[in-house]
């Protein structure tokens, strides 16, 4: 929340500074009439915000500068989008409405800052979340108006580059949810340079040691790195000039974020990852030849100086992905034995590529052909059409479409139907049509009989077998991935049930007319103890299915009135005894204002917080505390998925916490072992750990092949400093290749 300030002389002049720093450099709006309306807009705001200051300090109007500085500069939207950008918070933090922007501005600048405007008031709801709620409202707008979205990433972005001034808990919680969220629907709208700084700031926030360390190596080699790229693209430059190609060439390192990504999936430090190195070729097409041609003739033209690495080709020309990008990418081996990957690019490409589809979105009306923008919004607007789906399932499943890896399966008719990596037979039988999913009982995968689970490989020609008998069971919910399978085998499932409950209230009446006996909450409850069921809604549903059958039900009741009866008296009896079984302790409240300190218990009482075992962390890691609906304290690592799907989902129960030292309770870690095999190395190892250096050990599982011997030890420890030792010490041992930690198992 914004607070109040007066502003000084200063504070005016850099508001003034900002804007006409806008104004100067309008990019495709620089008419008359658009900077009348981004002047009108900015004027609105400023006066709006007037006083008003963010927790940084500074005018909170030049946020709202910043944002439209990104919406213009970084994507490339006109005037409408620039006005909408200044005015975004007006009305959620001022007394202006939206009738009042309508008078001023407009219904489609109105539908944008709607669209922009979280849900306020009391939210009563506990098994939903506001942020949720908030992302699923903006959403609502996205097949209107995709400036919508487009906006919010812009105003997420500057958030991210100011987010220091925000307090620990909710910068985990702005950075949880932009890697979860934002910085896939970047991805997913093209907006590559955005997304790759939305990763980056999300990681330097939720992981500043790793992020700093990264940085710094990246910087130390930054000048030997240069003088790698001037060497590599040389020759490239001369052969390119020989051919008369109009082009721009840079190098440039990964990003953090990347090489963070890489170190974690290949599970090696920082110095073995060797493809950091990256160069980027971008042409001007010659008149007459395709920009197609042109690619592959400069991938001619690299692979005669530089051997390619033949399983790094990625040919996205011939098949763009699905949120448009098109380039031919492929890693040579440069200069000092080190791979360098090259991305060769038309101009049109680069644009393409740098801001996505924010300049070339399709208006209503226009009759252009549909592309792949347009087939994913179809996609959000079947998940947005269920208006009572819970909002978190909703955000897991729009999560799920926001898919970056790709496969393309074949129909037996040769058409392409475009998959998230992992997706099985059952999907694609979804995606085809509702229909075909309901009824389908196997699939032909290229022209193998094969069941609904089998996941697909990219290339694959796919068949899917119906029959009218088949219908979707809850064991398909296993078998697929894609939100629109999911919400369509659950819709079957609740027609089924919705019909078997009728059948089964019905059935249940008559029955009990029958016995003579009543149909009230206690005869309820009684069947419900006996048969196991959660609620009246799944008795009759197992009734009405024929997993329950009808009979000795006065036995059953009467037998239940017995046997509460019992156990009253049973409850009477043990809370009147000598020995009363003591109340469990009700964890103390927690201030979710300060950080809380994760203490060692010295009289063997339970802790105040419980380790995640999603991702075991111990003392020394970055943690972040998640506080339950019963007030328990759980710690998870920032990076766990667990975590970030938490810090998206449910961020105000998020708790800044800080370790304080630990000498005697000892927390479950992990390390991995590999190395050759000779005799008596295990014997040397287990030593060290448990004499030399007086770790305790849990379990050990080591396995040899072929002379080299690899397995996992799980021992405890009291903070990340003793398993660091460890793992030095370890590492010096006579025929030991590597020892790492295992971060989640």
């Amino acid at each position: 929340m914004a607070k109040k300030d007066l502003f000084t002389g200063e504070d005016i002049a850099l508001i003034n500074q900002e804007f006409g720093d806008l104004i100067d450099n309008l990019v495709r709006c620089n008419s008359p009439e658009d900077i009348d309306l981004i002047t009108r807009a900015f004027n609105l705001a400023n006066k709006s915000h007037m006083n008003m200051r963010r927790r940084s300090g500074e005018p909170y109007i030049i946020h709202p500068i910043e944002v439209a500085k990104i919406v213009n500069r970084e994507i490339g939207l006109g005037a409408k989008s620039i006005a909408a950008a200044l005015l975004h918070d007006v009305v959620e933090d001022t007394e202006y409405t939206l009738e009042d922007i309508n008078k001023l501005f407009g219904e489609r600048i109105t539908s944008i800052i709607d669209g922009l405007t979280k849900i306020s008031g009391t939210y009563n709801n506990e098994n939903n979340s506001l942020q949720a709620e908030n992302f699923r409202k903006m959403l609502l707008t996205l097949s209107d108006d995709l400036r919508v979205i487009l906006i919010k990433t812009a105003d997420r972005l500057h958030n991210m580059r100011t987010l220091d001034s925000l307090p620990e808990r909710k910068k985990m919680k702005v950075a949880g949810e932009t890697i979860y969220l934002y910085a896939p629907l970047a991805h997913r709208l093209g907006l590559f340079a955005i997304k790759t700084e939305l990763e980056d700031l999300s990681l330097k926030y939720r992981h500043p040691r790793i992020y700093d360390e990264i940085a710094r190596k990246m910087k130390h080699g930054e000048k030997k790195n240069q003088l790698i790229i001037n060497r590599f693209s040389l020759p490239i430059i001369e052969k390119l000039e020989a051919e008369k190609i109009s082009f721009d060439i840079n190098g440039r390192p990964k990003s953090i974020y990347s090489v963070w990504k890489k170190m974690q999936t290949k599970n090696v430090p920082f110095e073995e990852i060797y493809d950091i190195l990256a160069v980027r070729i971008v042409f001007d097409p010659a008149e007459n030849i395709s920009e197609k041609s042109t690619c592959w003739n400069i991938y001619s033209l690299i692979t005669d100086i530089y051997m390619p690495k033949p399983d790094r080709l990625r040919d996205w020309i011939s098949r763009p992905k699905a949120n448009g990008y098109e380039a031919l990418h492929l890693t040579v081996m440069g200069p000092h034995g080190r791979w360098v990957e090259v991305q060769i690019r038309s101009r049109r490409m680069d644009e393409f590529a740098e801001r996505g589809y924010a300049a070339h979105w399709k208006y209503k009306g226009d009759t252009a052909q549909e592309n792949e923008l347009d087939k994913w919004i179809k996609k959000i607007r079947e998940m947005l059409e269920n208006p009572n789906q819970d909002p978190i399932e909703f955000l897991d499943e729009f999560k799920m479409n926001l898919f970056s890896s790709e496969i393309m399966v074949f129909t037996p008719k040769g058409n392409i139907i475009t998959l998230p990596k992992g997706a099985t037979a059952l999907d694609l039988a979804y995606e085809i049509h509702t229909e075909i999913g309901n009824t389908a009982i196997g699939a032909k995968v290229n022209y193998r009989l094969m069941p609904l689970s089998t996941p697909l490989q990219s290339g694959d020609q796919v068949e899917i077998i119906t029959s009218d008998k088949s219908k979707p069971t809850s064991d398909w919910l296993n078998y697929v991935t894609l939100a629109k399978a999911k919400s369509s085998i659950r819709h079957s499932l609740k027609k089924d049930s919705d019909y078997f409950a009728g059948r089964g209230r019905e059935l249940l009446t008559l029955q009990l007319s029958n016995e003579n006996l009543p149909e009230d909450e206690e005869t309820m409850e009684r069947l419900n103890d006996h048969y196991e069921a959660e609620s009246k809604d799944e008795l009759f549903t197992k009734i009405g299915s024929g997993a329950i059958i009808l009979d000795n039900l006065r036995k059953i009741v009467k037998k239940g009135a017995t046997s509460r009866l019992m156990k009253y008296w049973d409850l009477k009896i043990s809370s009147s005894g000598k020995n009363p079984a003591p109340d469990k302790a009700t964890p103390p409240a927690i201030d979710k204002k300060v950080p809380f300190l994760l203490r060692e218990n010295i009289d063997n009482e339970k802790r105040s917080y419980e380790i995640a075992s999603c991702c075991n962390p111990i003392p020394g890691d970055e943690v972040v505390g998640y506080l339950a609906s019963d007030n328990r304290l759980i710690i998870h690592k920032p990076k766990c998925q667990v975590a970030i799907r938490l810090m998206s989902n449910e961020g105000h129960n998020l708790v800044a916490v800080k370790w304080t030292i630990h000498k005697l309770v000892s927390f479950l870690a992990r390390i991995n072992i590999n190395g050759i095999d000779r005799i008596g190395i295990i014997n040397d190892v287990t030593k060290i750990i448990s004499e030399e250096l007086s770790v305790n050990m849990r379990n050990i599982n080591v396995s040899v092949n072929e002379g080299i011997f690899e397995g996992t030890i799980d021992l405890y420890v009291h903070h990340t400093r003793d398993l660091n030792n460890l793992i030095l010490v370890l590492s010096n041992i006579k025929g030991v290749e590597r020892v790492k930690r295992v971060e989640e198992f």
